[in-house]
């Protein structure tokens, strides 16, 4: 089924400690969505869970694990997945649409999205190659399919994932129920909207290359090259790859890449990986992460909660024992029996999911101007607080990081009064 719509979306960038300031991995990704979409952010404990009870996704219930870890997630406020999120582990996930020529009819059949994937993961990995695990198998027993957006029904792809934690990353791409990934240990990698693992596959799902060879996609003879075999469009979003690339190149060069450069990699508007509200899929929200060596130091992730990265402010969060999250970035609560996107049928009107932090931001930059200089000094105030701290970082005093994300919300929220 080739894709209705122009695969325009995401981008998802890590870059290795070898390239890195201080020896840590940093994670960023841009979530590009449908016009006019809300993107929250949302805290989940860590819970235990009784044997047998299920969980409800986004549109389909799955078995429950024993134990979920925490997790920080940015989401698309309709669904139950999430665009990207870190949990307490320090493993941090982003996926991409992509469309592959297994794509058919068939991926509008409600089953587990991409999204749900992603946050099932973290809440069950503690490293980034238990989390290719986890979503290998959970594709494999519940398939993926369904509608990805509340405005267009028809709207469905296939989904590619970049999985990192403080020692290494993998590339996990799908094709239906099938799956290549790739890991990466040293540099730099970033994936957009077409499949981009080569030859070089660490892991794959079992009768891969038999079913190439079928349908005629592979010969058999050299090596086998997934991309190639089963990626319906090579070049979407090859441009956005191309330039990011560049730029991770660019700032990683003298192996200092700070997380400031992630900042201007997820803002950069020459390449089309930043996009603004006018566009049909302007960047909803906006996560970088710095993650952590070791215990001396914990992991830093910050969140926009807003679109467009370059009017809006990245906050840090960082997991604590009693961490606290600001109501003010939280869509309101929609009774089940209201929301449209989880009665039949679905999505038959509109409701008002906005956050009073996306409203304040969405009035406040409307024009630009003086606000925008004024949001990227406290931003840079904050990134410089924030990193003297964790510098000089006891982990005794932990404690005094509960309040990191909710006080910096509030602190940009008054600046839009």
């Amino acid at each position: 089924m080739s894709p209705k719509h122009p695969p325009e979306s995401c981008d998802t960038f890590v870059v290795l400690g070898d390239r890195t300031k201080g020896g840590h991995v940093i994670f960023g990704k841009n979530s590009d969505r449908p016009s006019e979409e809300v993107q929250e952010v949302i805290y989940e404990r860590q819970a235990d869970h009784d044997a047998g009870s299920k969980v409800q996704c986004t549109y389909i219930e799955v078995d429950q694990v024993a134990h979920t870890h925490a997790v920080i997630l940015s989401k698309p406020s309709w669904m139950w997945g999430a665009e990207m999120g870190a949990n307490e582990h320090g493993v941090c996930v982003g996926n991409e649409a992509v469309w592959t020529k297994l794509g058919s009819n068939e991926d509008l059949t409600e089953r587990l999205l991409g999204m749900d994937l992603v946050r099932l993961a973290l809440e069950r990995s503690s490293t980034a190659e238990m989390a290719v695990e986890v979503i290998t198998s959970l594709l494999q027993q519940y398939g993926q399919g369904g509608p990805c957006s509340d405005t267009d029904t028809d709207f469905v792809y296939h989904n590619s994932f970049l999985i990192a934690d403080s020692q290494e990353a993998w590339i996990l791409e799908t094709a239906g129920k099938h799956w290549a990934a790739e890991n990466i240990k040293s540099g730099y990698r970033n994936i957009s909207n077409a499949l981009s693992i080569g030859t070089k596959i660490d892991k794959m799902s079992e009768g891969l290359k038999e079913l190439a060879q079928e349908k005629g996609w592979w010969d058999g003879a050299g090596d086998f090259n997934f991309s190639q075999a089963y990626g319906a469009s090579q070049d979407a979003g090859e441009g956005r790859k191309e330039c990011g690339e560049k730029l991770l190149a660019k700032f990683s060069e003298g192996g200092d890449f700070a997380l400031t450069h992630m900042f201007e990699v997820l803002r950069d508007k020459e390449s089309g990986i930043c996009r603004g509200v006018d566009h049909c899929r302007p960047t909803a929200g906006s996560m970088v992460s710095v993650i952590s060596q070791g215990p001396q130091r914990p992991s830093c992730h910050w969140f926009t909660g807003t679109p467009d990265p370059q009017r809006s402010v990245f906050k840090p969060f960082i997991f604590t024992n009693n961490v606290k999250i600001s109501p003010h970035i939280q869509s309101p609560k929609i009774p089940a029996e209201e929301d449209p996107a989880k009665v039949i049928p679905r999505f038959a009107k509109k409701v008002n999911r906005t956050h009073l932090l996306y409203r304040r931001q969405q009035a406040a930059t409307e024009n630009g101007g003086s606000i925008v200089d004024t949001l990227r000094e406290l931003e840079r105030n904050c990134v410089k607080e924030t990193e003297a701290c964790l510098e000089n970082f006891e982990p005794d005093r932990l404690c005094e990081m509960d309040d990191l994300f909710k006080d910096c919300v509030d602190s940009e929220l008054k600046f839009y009064k």
